[in-house]
Formats: structure tokens, sequence, C-alpha cells
């Protein structure tokens, strides 16, 4: 790892970050992203987006992500797998990264933070420990270990719908769980799961339970009107439920919102001068690919003049 200063440090592999790379490196700015080893990008989860322009047919998520990374290789920029732990602010800026076990320092003379967001969890008793014994924030990954069998997918946006509509292909009995009547998913992946005849959806019903001891064998369910209580017998549990931003790191040194989101100008600017924010992460953000993309490329013309101002 070298570890003379940066251009600028892109701290994120998705969409956002690695649009900002692109156009970085194209403007011959030392460019490093640093892809989180624990977090995956969301599009990376995704199995196929549909709606970026250009795809007429979509494309997978993680073939989009790898497209990305080696059009930003192309142009010079470096990607290194690693978790950012603690970032100084002295003249310029100095990272703390555990890769491969080692801490590793990188100094950079700007920062561009696109660590998107995560899943958020019920919070029930024994739901982290099963976690890959029949419980998963992610059906594009493991739905394929359901094939034939019973699942519970929890959730009425739309990654839940998009979850259990892949879902559905592959399990004999797909239940959709959500807390309210109405959904806030998109009409046209309303009509999609609804069209299933292996998919029953249950409302307004939220988890009270999980069963099973060494794996998941059901789930309780209390239903919010009546409290009327129901016993699923499913073999796995897809829990769709929201997000919330992958911020921890920079709250120290950037202005957040009540909910965690990172606060920029239109310009990507954060509070702290020469720290910029894209994507998922940022407050405003509309959590779409193709805005993700937008923001980072606004991030990477407001790097190159800040870095242009400072030489």
């Amino acid at each position: 790892m070298n570890k003379y200063a940066y251009d600028v440090v892109i701290v994120g592999g998705g969409p956002a970050g690695l649009s900002c790379g692109i156009y970085t490196s194209r403007a011959l700015l030392k460019t490093l992203i640093v892809s989180s080893s624990v977090i995956p990008p969301q599009a990376v989860l995704t199995d196929i987006i549909e709606n970026y322009p250009g795809f007429v047919e979509g494309i997978n998520g993680f073939d989009f992500v790898e497209k990305l990374k080696q059009q930003a290789i192309k142009f010079g920029c470096e990607i290194i797998s690693g978790d950012v732990v603690n970032i100084i602010r002295n003249d310029n800026f100095e990272l703390k990264l555990i890769n491969n076990s080692e801490i590793d320092t990188i100094k950079a003379k700007s920062l561009v933070i696109a660590t998107g967001r995560k899943n958020k969890n019920l919070g029930l008793q024994k739901e982290l420990y099963l976690v890959g014994k029949g419980i998963s924030y992610c059906a594009v990954c493991d739905a394929f270990l359901y094939k034939d069998k019973k699942v519970a997918v929890i959730g009425g946006g739309d990654t839940a719908f998009t979850e259990a509509i892949y879902t559905s292909k592959l399990v004999k009995k797909l239940y959709l769980i959500h807390r309210r009547k109405q959904f806030r998913a998109t009409k046209i992946l309303q009509q999609r799961l609804f069209e299933k005849d292996n998919v029953e959806i249950l409302v307004p019903y939220v988890v009270e339970d999980i069963l099973g001891e060494e794996k998941l064998s059901g789930i309780v369910i209390r239903n919010v009107d009546t409290n009327e209580i129901k016993q699923l017998q499913c073999d796995g549990m897809f829990v769709c439920i929201g997000h919330q931003p992958n911020t921890e790191l920079a709250r120290n040194l950037l202005t957040i919102d009540t909910d965690g989101y990172i606060i920029t100008d239109e310009n990507m600017r954060t509070s702290t001068d020469g720290i910029f924010a894209c994507g998922d992460c940022r407050s405003g953000s509309v959590k779409q690919v193709i805005t993700s993309a937008a923001e980072g490329v606004i991030s990477a013309l407001s790097v190159i003049e800040f870095v242009g101002k400072n030489k």
C-alpha cells in the first residue's frame, strides 16, 4: 500500500463510489477506492436492474458493478478491499484501514464517503443467531437454498416485493408479511407478485417470535388490528424492512440528519472542507442506482475543483 497521499480516497465501492472514481481518474487525479470487505453494495445484491437507461433487458447487479470496476481500473483507479476504521484530519486526511487483518495508513488530500446503507433487522431474540440458518437479508444471495420449500418475506416496500418476486420462482410457498394494509412498493411490482399463485399475503401482521433452535423452523405472527396469533411453518425468512446508513465512521466529522444520513449541499460538499458524500448514505438521496451514479459524478467534479484549488 502506498503511504503517500492520494488526491482522493473514495470510501465505498458501489455505483456512487465507482462512478466518482471513473471521473476523478479520467481527470488524472490519483484515486483510490476502498470497497468494504464486510458490507457489499446494495446493487450487488440485486438480481436484475431493469430501470437503468441503456439496458433494455436489464442487467444483473453483480455484473453491473463489475463493469463499473473495470471501467474505473481502465482509467487508472486503484481499488482495494478493506474497511476504514478511523479518519484523522490534519493538514490533509489520514485513514486507518484494515486490509487482510493488517492495518494500513493512507493519506489523502480529499475524501468521498459513498458507503451506502445496510439492511435493518427485526430485533428479535435468536434473529442474529439464525442468520445463515434460515434467516437472510438477501434473497438473491440465498433463495436457491429454499427451492421447493416454504419461506416468508417480511416487508412492504420495493425491496421486499423484488425479493419476493425473485424467490417465488424457486419456492413451493411464499408468505409476504407486512405490518400495514397498504404497501409502499411500486404498483408494477405489486401487480407482478399478486399474480403469483404460490404467494399468500398476510396483512397487517408483525413477526412476534422466531421458532427453531439450530435452524429456523417457523415464525409466530400477530395481527396488528385484532392481536390474533398465527404460527407459520417455514424453512426460510427474508427480512426486508428497510435500511440504515453506513455512516458510523463519519459521524464525528460531518453533520448528519436525524436518521444518520450525511447532509451535503447540491455539489455533494459536506460540513467538513475536503470531504464529499454521495449515494445512499447521503441525506436526500432517492436511493436509486442511476441517481447514485449521478451523485458520484457530481462529487467527482467537486473533488476535481477542490484538489485543483489546494495544490
